[in-house]
């Protein structure tokens, strides 16, 4: 697995948009406020030509252009590193554009981002064994007082941090909106975890795998596609294991069952060593189905460790993991939970 420089004192920070761009409030006011965050922090920032378009449908240009400007900021060296502008709908449109030969010559370089980004994150290191973050997008660092999540973000960014804990209170409802561009996380709801053995319900667990994952809408779409190199990442790091972290935006609670048992089937879940699994975005109960046995009826036969409800996804703040990295993941009761990530 290849792992990036990390961002120096001073260095910059490139915003492609290979999902949808900052073109409309909330997400162009935040934007702007996030780039001044990182200029007063002393970083550079250097926007792609995407970075406030809406010119496409669900990503921000035509696929062949939002995939030009990733590989073109990428492979510079004009930016140190690069945060994804925003999510979307269309991503997995860029990927037949994508010179991956190219990527994995390329020096390796920090891309972060979720949700829509997972086609690139998951990719990076299925195709160039290189690691990414699956992290915030940019206009989320608009905060004038930044989460403790962002700031651990930044802090994998610049090397400082390899070790993240969960943050205690998350939001279900935001307050931001095209009149609150600005409004930091709504922090209402208390962190409660579940985890299990399989399906048997423990207090604490420890265990350890590769990392690899992201937003389940995406993962399931990806399945028997030719951009599908999941079962050959997962043999070839079949000694450390795999440790998937998974949420959901738009599936409901049987399109995550649907998805788990898809991912399943194709056989990527072979080598799994544990379950990180996050609070789904539509997870409401239906039809005697809910969010904890939509995941369980698939993870919890593969007697490994699961973990529900984890700070990952859609429903802020979430841990930043690097995708590829060795982690070891402690779960101490319903609150508290850690995740070291080794760069090997």
């Amino acid at each position: 697995m290849r792992y990036p420089k990390h961002l120096p004192a001073g260095g910059v920070i490139g915003f492609p948009a290979p999902s949808c761009g900052c073109a409309a409030d909330p997400y162009l006011t935040a934007f702007e406020n996030a780039l001044l965050r990182f200029q007063n922090l002393g970083y550079g920032t250097l926007e792609g030509p995407n970075a406030r378009a809406a010119l496409g449908v669900g990503i921000s240009n035509t696929p062949e252009k939002c995939a030009r400007e990733f590989m073109d900021m990428y492979l510079s060296e004009t930016s140190d590193c690069l945060i994804s502008c925003g999510g979307g709908e269309l991503m997995c449109e860029i990927l037949p554009y994508l010179d991956w030969d190219a990527l994995a010559a390329a020096r390796p370089k920090w891309f972060m981002g979720y949700s829509d980004n997972t086609n690139l994150t998951l990719l990076l290191a299925t195709h160039a064994d290189t690691a990414s973050i699956y992290g915030p997008c940019a206009s989320s660092f608009h905060m004038e007082q930044p989460h403790p999540s962002l700031r651990d973000a930044l802090e994998i960014l610049t090397g400082e941090r390899r070790t993240v804990n969960s943050y205690g209170l998350w939001e279900k409802e935001s307050l931001r909106d095209e009149e609150h561009p600005l409004a930091p996380y709504h922090l209402t709801e208390k962190l409660v975890m579940e985890s299990y053995l399989g399906r048997e319900p423990v207090s604490g667990v420890t265990f350890q795998g590769r990392l690899l994952g992201g937003c389940l809408d995406v993962l399931a779409n990806l399945v028997g596609t030719p951009f599908d190199r999941v079962r050959e990442f997962t043999q070839r790091y079949q000694k450390d294991g795999i440790l998937w972290f998974l949420e959901a935006c738009d599936l409901n609670v049987f399109g995550i069952r649907r998805a788990m048992w898809q991912l399943e089937e194709a056989g990527w879940f072979e080598h799994v060593k544990g379950f990180l699994i996050g609070r789904p975005a539509n997870g409401e109960p239906m039809m005697n189905l809910d969010a904890r046995d939509a995941v369980l009826e698939v993870a919890g036969k593969k007697n490994v460790p699961v973990v529900l409800d984890v700070d990952l996804g859609h429903r802020p703040p979430m841990m930043p993991l690097v995708t590829g990295s060795v982690a070891t993941v402690s779960v101490r009761g319903s609150e508290d939970l850690s995740v070291d990530m080794e760069f090997c």
